[in-house]
């Protein structure tokens, strides 16, 4: 029997790849943070597993720039998403999108994507850690076990230099307000002339640790934020003897100096290595879409193999999490170590993500 009383409604459902959508709405979180909503130009919904990022696909002075920032909103409002970004002194894309993205404007993203998520870790008892605008997947997770009523008891822990720099201050509240299962813990690291402040001050430790959730070695831990902070909490909690397979982080904020410097030195390795291979030693990479092929020496990766065709194929973390350099390979085998930036499902249907994938052989890419 027909209920004629509902109608259907045609919706796009949003699968890890490339969208346009369009910015409707940008709302001043404090001086330095500002959330950016999006929505699609026809309905789409928007699901994703909280805690996840997507990739921007931007062009700032005429050169293509790529950057990943994590959802801050629930997918329990699907049909947009937010991301909430804070001014980086010297940030060249933080920067540029407080300066010029604003309502109506029409940006490429890619994603969702990412392993630190509520989803993929279910517990009954969970400690939200985050610091500064760290605090962003962790607001998602929150969220979505607000809004659906998830049987989930929450202790959010967040920490801020200052009262003023406390971002979604009064929804905090708000949530903390209206459910007996989130308790709110907020620490200041000071406070300046003309503020007040009862909460906790100075760096968590501890012995705030224990007062705030004296049952954390119980919990799961989903922790984010610079990498100094990150890396405070996880001495903290290891010298605890908490079970770290309960620990979760998501590092937040530009790759570290000596992260980079690792990197430098293994590329610089790798093309004196190259030099010294016999060419039958060389792997064949053929980029089928545009006739372009190159040899390459063991270890070397298919992102590599484009660049030295002169081929751009995006990307924005390089080590497998953004997920924005997917590409489909139709011929040969690759050994690929990512971090989540990439589905079983795209993986089964062929594809591979470039910055992460070498080639065991010769291998054949449709780009």
């Amino acid at each position: 029997m027909t209920n004629n009383f509902l109608n259907p409604i045609t919706t796009q459902t949003w699968t890890n790849g490339r969208h346009m959508v369009r910015c409707v709405k940008a709302i001043q979180e404090t001086w330095d943070v500002r959330t950016f909503c999006f929505m699609a130009d026809q309905p789409m919904v928007f699901f994703f597993k909280p805690g996840q990022f997507v990739t921007l696909e931007l062009e700032i002075d005429g050169q293509p720039i790529m950057r990943s920032y994590t959802i801050s909103s629930s997918p329990s409002v699907p049909y947009s998403f937010s991301l909430t970004i804070k001014r980086v002194p010297g940030g060249k894309v933080s920067n540029w999108l407080h300066d010029n993205l604003k309502e109506g404007d029409v940006i490429p993203v890619h994603g969702p994507v990412g392993l630190f998520n509520a989803i993929d870790f279910p517990a009954e008892k969970v400690l939200f850690l985050s610091g500064g605008v760290g605090i962003t997947p962790v607001m998602s997770m929150a969220r979505w076990f607000f809004d659906t009523n998830g049987a989930v008891d929450m202790i959010f822990v967040h920490s801020a230099r200052t009262p003023k720099d406390i971002i979604y201050h009064r929804e905090l509240r708000h949530m903390a307000s209206r459910i007996n299962n989130f308790k709110l813990h907020l620490i200041c690291e000071k406070y300046e002339i003309g503020e007040t402040w009862s909460g906790y001050r100075g760096y968590l430790s501890r012995a705030m640790l224990d007062l705030i959730a004296g049952d954390f070695m119980e919990r799961e831990i989903f922790c984010c934020g610079p990498t100094p902070y990150m890396a405070a909490i996880k001495r903290l909690l290891e010298a605890s003897g908490f079970d770290m397979k309960r620990y979760h982080e998501e590092a937040f904020g530009p790759t570290p100096p000596e992260i980079r410097a690792e990197v430098n030195e293994h590329a610089a390795e790798a093309a004196e290595a190259a030099a010294e291979v016999p060419a039958g030693a060389m792997n064949l990479v053929e980029f089928t879409g545009t006739g372009k092929s190159i040899r390459i020496a063991p270890g070397e990766t298919v992102h590599t193999a484009a660049a030295k065709v002169g081929l751009h194929i995006p990307k924005a973390c390089g080590m497998g999490i953004c997920g924005t350099c997917k590409v489909m390979k139709t011929a040969g085998e690759v050994e690929m170590e990512h971090n989540g930036g990439i589905t079983d499902e795209d993986v089964a249907e062929g594809y591979i993500l470039s910055c992460c994938s070498i080639p065991k052989g010769d291998v054949a890419i449709d780009y």
